[in-house]
């Protein structure tokens, strides 16, 4: 049975994507149902409390607790069975939807509520919080489709909910144990007139389609005896689920567009809702000018504003889908007129294709965009999930106005107002006692408001430590006192995620941050002030779980986390051991806890978090600055703490530099079996890797003996990166002799190495030093008519993303203003040929497939897409680029010992499969070094650099010195 009560988990799962934080007696993995039965008899026998979690994306401390959380997304995450005649799945609580809906669509099934989460949410997850999203005007709720569960009662005994007969029913009353008792009681209730008809009375207007308050007595009083209809939203506090059997529908209309109406004032886009609402649409969203203004900040979601047209304070994305492209095309221009001309939207956008899932996108972006909101002051979850009928909206929305006004807060607006249902998210400093006390005077507030128009409490986010004391209130102490006998029916000894829907404490306790504690900031060597300061960087996570997707979904984030699934390798997991040890340390040298350094030592710097995390967490750079801090605080005089290799490979081109001198004795050292083996071994590089070898001739020394061509009118200079420079020397050189042959004078420009490596390794003063220094010699010649072009994307990049943080105070706009003129090769040869500066005719017209795996870096900070665009210069070139995420080399990483089986795994689960599967005469192409190293090592395939391609599709091949 495993079990961990470390620190590490314990502080790792003491959060999920709430305000709160608890720290629990340790995780529990189970395997199997077996194992699920075992604990739940001895917490029963034992007496402690179990937390059933999932992917962790709880809104309102669900799985926050002192108890044992149960993580059933490690193993418990198989597909049981799909049944395409009756249209059901079957499949145990850790699926996740998104992996789900991949496997049903072949059956043209798929499980209708979706929400922003889905490529990490889990089913158990869904149903503890009845979920509904984007689409629940058409699909409903999870509860809506959820047919059978089996569970662990608190009795250990197990048991099948699902639709009953009246027989059934009846013999279900006979049965001793949990299972009897609650259908005793039930059945009591549903004779109890008095009891149904305070039921009809307090529970929501029936035209509320999303409710997740308390138990659901009125769904299930509408069943047929299914305790599925009391399970779903009930947070695990009733029993512990093993398997699920869920409804199915077919996939919607093959033909989607998207209405984006534009909206001037807020109160325009609660009467546009309406307005939409009578076209029938799929889903009506919502985001609000705060969410549109962080989206630019993001790199990610920047992309995706395409669709936006001046400053809305709304837009309304108004979803239509329809059989036929006529059909659709009908209903989205009458909707248009109809926006329009009600006054309510001044400008509507309209979205087709693929463009759709970029606006879906954006959409479901918008928690983590909110919490990345410079200040301690964020748009907190507080009332963000309450539900009204949409006729109700206007009217209510007036009276939260009011509430706002009345305590001078601003807010957040955004997500699914065509069901009346709003995130609505005040801006509070939980760091503040004012705050925190009006955090629960305004939830409390709150409650009789929504009391007043008949609406929900949650809506699909569920009550939790958030939510859970205001149930009295919404119901009224007989159907609350309903609510608890049937608690202490199911849950006799409170084993089950005990404190929880009823017995809540207090909203505003056990909060993430301490109210009034000055949080101390560090001397940090990257410049943190527009997040203010590295600890509010790192608090920017939100828990909202992005970087827990899998390999099979699109993205980089977070390679370790697709090959070992645990929490700690995950960014929220860094994030999380972050925050928490350095802000409340548990050593005296702060920058010596043994649980950070295992929580990054899987960190491997490939940059995805800081495009992909809508939060923009940038865990390379926080890495990099612990390390940095880390090294500080440890004995060097002690041999063992010394991090030689870390020394040497911050300092490898100043050995190759040396070698260089001697080429072919430092080859013969490097590959000779014997004396490459000492090397290794005491670089502790894995005995699987060969070390990489000099060029005959260094770039710069090609660069000095090329002859100058002065009638060549457009210049452009070349950094000549340390790992082009030394070890792929014949890259440089294609990349000079290909731009000579367009009519370029290719200068290298006196410069320093790039500290790529020292930055990778956290040996920051280094790196520092090196960006100083390269500011200082170009800062006077780059401009944008003569930039500085790269060819190893971590190398130039690191002049845009890491040098305007890393420099001097005094070179802090010159590194910026450098930063804008530094381009990628890819970026400056399109520049150049949509300027119509470079001739296709020049190259050659004979056919090439190809395949392109893009450098992380490259993916993170800039686009790969340029790449392909310049591989397809020639004619009849065909590019593919790979889905692929991190090749898993990651510099030195995937040299490194006890690091090289997880590089070749993280290989092995897109890239090296889809190359091999190429065919011989395919093009395999990667613009990284340590990539095409790692396509060698994995495949046996040479992958070439996008320059080398393109130079070998010249018509005529310059002559040059060679190497």
């Amino acid at each position: 049975m495993e079990i961990k009560s470390d620190s590490l988990n314990k502080i790792l799962y003491s959060t999920d994507a709430s305000a709160y934080m608890e720290e629990p007696m340790g995780v529990f993995f189970p395997k199997s149902k077996e194992d699920l039965i075992s604990i739940v008899k001895r917490a029963s026998r034992e007496g402690f409390s179990i937390i059933p979690r999932a992917g962790g994306t709880s809104l309102a401390g669900q799985v926050v607790g002192s108890g044992l959380v149960v993580d059933i997304s490690r193993h418990l995450n198989k597909i049981l069975e799909i049944n395409e005649q009756q249209r059901w799945a079957r499949v145990e609580p850790g699926v996740v939807l998104d992996e789900l809906n991949m496997e049903t669509s072949r059956f043209g099934l798929f499980f209708g509520p979706e929400t922003s989460t889905s490529n990490r949410c889990c089913m158990g997850g869904m149903i503890g919080n009845n979920s509904c999203g984007s689409h629940s005007l058409v699909y409903g709720s999870t509860r809506d489709h959820l047919l059978e569960a089996e569970v662990i009662l608190s009795d250990g005994s197990v048991t099948v909910f699902k639709d009953l007969t009246r027989e059934e029913f009846e013999q279900k009353r006979l049965l001793d144990g949990v299972e009897g008792d609650v259908y005793r009681y039930l059945g009591k209730m549903l004779e109890d007139s008095a009891t149904l008809e305070e039921i009809r009375e307090q529970f929501p207007d029936p035209a509320v389609r999303r409710r997740n308050t308390g138990y659901a007595l009125d769904e299930f009083v509408a069943s047929s005896y299914n305790l599925c209809r009391l399970l779903a939203g009930s947070e695990g506090t009733l029993a512990i689920i093993t398997e699920l059997k869920l409804n199915l529908v077919p996939l919607p209309p093959a033909h989607k567009a998207l209405l984006c109406a534009h909206c001037t004032t807020l109160e325009d886009a609660f009467r546009a809702n309406l307005v939409a609402l009578g076209h029938k649409p799929a889903a009506v969203e919502m985001m609000d000018s705060n969410i549109l203004e962080l989206s630019k900040s993001n790199i990610s979601q920047n992309r995706n504003r395409f669709f936006i047209s001046g400053e809305p304070a709304a837009i309304l994305i108004i979803e239509f889908a329809a059989g036929t492209p006529g059909e659709l095309e009908t209903m989205v221009e009458v909707a248009r007129a109809d926006m329009i001309s009600s006054g309510h939207s001044y400008y509507c956008s309209t979205v087709y294709g693929k463009d759709i899932s970029r606006v879906w996108e954006l959409r479901k972006a918008g928690l983590g965009l909110l919490t990345s909101m410079v200040g301690d002051s964020k748009p907190v979850s507080v009332i963000e999930d309450t539900a009204v009928a949409p006729h109700r909206l206007p009217a209510y929305m007036e009276d939260f106005g009011a509430l706002m006004e009345k305590y001078a807060l601003k807010c957040v607006y955004h997500a699914h107002i065509g069901t009346g249902e709003l995130h609505l998210r005040p801006i509070l400093n939980l760091k503040k006692s004012a705050d925190v006390a009006l955090f629960r005077r305004v939830a409390g507030e709150m409650a009789s408001i929504v009391k007043k128009h008949k609406g929900s409490l949650s809506g699909e986010h569920g009550d939790g430590r958030l939510r859970g004391e205001f149930i009295p209130l919404m119901f009224g102490d007989r159907i609350f006192g309903v609510m608890k006998e049937i608690k202490r029916l199911f849950d006799p000894n409170l084993i089950f995620n005990a404190n929880k829907i009823v017995d809540t404490p207090a909203m505003n306790t056990f909060l993430r941050y301490q109210a009034d504690v000055e949080v101390k900031e560090y001397d940090t060597f990257f410049d943190y002030s527009d997040s203010g300061g590295w600890i509010r960087a790192i608090e920017q996570c939100n828990g909202s779980g992005d970087c827990r997707k899998s390999i099979l979904f699109s993205g980089t984030m977070c390679p370790s986390f697709r090959v070992t699934g645990l929490e700690e390798d995950s960014t929220r997991g860094r994030s999380n051991i972050l925050r928490e040890l350095l802000t409340r340390p548990r050593t005296k040298k702060v920058f010596d806890q043994a649980e950070i350094v295992a929580a990054l030592d899987l960190c491997i710097s490939c940059k995805a978090c800081k495009s992909e995390c809508p939060s923009n967490v940038d865990m390379a750079r926080y890495k990099a600055e612990f390390l940095q801090h880390h090294y500080d605080v440890r004995s060097f005089f002690n041999l063992k703490e010394l991090p030689f290799r870390s020394f040497m490979i911050s300092r490898m081109a100043q050995v190759q530099s040396f070698g260089s001198l001697f080429p072919g004795i430092y080859n013969f050292f490097a590959s000779n079996r014997l004396s490459s083996s000492i090397i290794k071994k005491i670089l502790r590089f894995s005995s699987n890797r060969n070390i990489p070898l000099l060029s005959k001739v260094t770039l710069r020394r090609y660069s000095a003996l090329k002859l100058r061509n002065s009638a060549r009118q457009k210049r452009v200079y070349l950094f000549a990166d340390e790992f082009t420079n030394y070890n792929e020397a014949e890259v440089g050189i294609a990349f000079i002799d290909l731009l000579n042959t367009l009519g370029y004078e290719v200068v290298i420009p006196k410069h320093y190495e790039s500290g790529r490596a020292a930055i990778s390794k956290g040996m920051l003063r280094r790196a520092k030093m090196f960006a100083n220094r390269n500011v200082e010699a170009l800062k006077d010649i780059i401009t944008p008519e003569t930039p500085l072009v790269g060819i190893e994307p971590s190398a130039i990049l690191s002049f845009r993303d890491e040098y305007p943080h890393l420099v001097s105070a005094n070179l802090k706009e010159d590194a910026k203003a450098l930063s804008k003129s530094c381009l990628l090769y890819d970026e400056f040869i399109m520049r150049e040929f949509e300027a119509g500066n470079i001739d296709r005719s020049l190259f050659t017209h004979s056919p090439l497939e190809i395949i392109l795996h893009g450098h992380c870096h490259q993916k993170s900070l800039a686009s790969v897409e340029a790449s392909a665009k310049m591989l397809s210069i020639p004619a009849n070139y065909k590019v593919e680029t790979l889905p692929t995420g991190c090749c898993g080399m990651a510099g030195s990483f995937g040299y490194e010992r006890e690091h090289y089986k997880i590089s070749i795994e993280i290989g092995e689960q897109r890239l090296f499969p889809m190359v091999r599967s190429a065919a011989v005469q395919t093009a395999v192409c990667a613009p990284g070094t340590s990539c095409r190293q790692q396509i060698l090592d994995g495949t046996g395939r040479i992958a070439k650099h996008p320059i080398q391609i393109l130079y070998e599709a010249l018509l005529i091949l310059p002559k040059s010195p060679g190497l």
